[in-house]
């Protein structure tokens, strides 16, 4: 794997019930900066995003924020970011996410969280990157979603091999081991059902 400058983090817009969620943002924000690795997210200013990007900068790190003009203009976006970078649309968001990071970590969020996680992890599968992907289990959060692959896996809808395009760990502590000890992903992740 090459090494990591820059990653993408993937988190909520809102706090959540569970204030572990919101301390795993704040730990994992420190490691970033402490790392003096860049942070890319979702540009905003409110939520676990925000607690995140504040963290990075207020320990001496640099963020970068990617946002569509739309949420922009409901005044979630956060100026006082190293860089804010606006966009046409979500597509577009992600698109540019992806190109500037080296690798992925998924912290506790909503729907547009899960979408992105579930949309990363499907390029891998796909083969379209093999960028280390980390899901942060921060409070038991993402519990579910183990369970959702393991049952696609079980009723084969997809290779064994699918469950290492991702890595889950429940510390921020973990992260950078579990990014740096990331397996390739195999081939048979994407042909094992042509």
């Amino acid at each position: 794997m090459t090494e990591i400058s820059s990653l993408c983090v993937f988190c909520g817009s809102k706090m959540g019930a569970d204030e572990a969620y919101a301390d795993a943002a704040r730990a994992l924000g420190r490691e970033i900066a402490q790392r003096g690795v860049n942070l890319v997210y979702g540009g905003g200013g409110i939520g676990i995003m925000g607690i995140l990007a504040h963290t990075v900068l207020a320990e001496g790190g640099t963020v970068t924020g990617v946002i569509p003009h739309f949420i922009m203009e409901l005044e979630v976006g956060d100026p006082g970011l190293t860089e804010l970078i606006l966009v046409d649309n979500m597509h577009d968001r992600k698109r540019k996410m992806f190109e500037l990071s080296d690798g992925f970590i998924t912290l506790p969020g909503g729907l547009g969280t899960l979408d992105e996680t579930f949309e990363i992890i499907t390029w891998k599968q796909l083969r379209q990157h093999s960028k280390p992907i980390v899901v942060l289990n921060a409070g038991g959060y993402w519990d579910p979603f183990k369970g959702m692959v393991e049952k696609i896996i079980d009723q084969d809808f997809a290779h064994a091999a699918a469950a290492e395009l991702f890595t889950v760990v429940d510390t921020p502590a973990e992260v950078f081991p579990a990014l740096a000890d990331a397996p390739e992903p195999q081939d048979v992740v994407l042909t094992d059902h042509l």
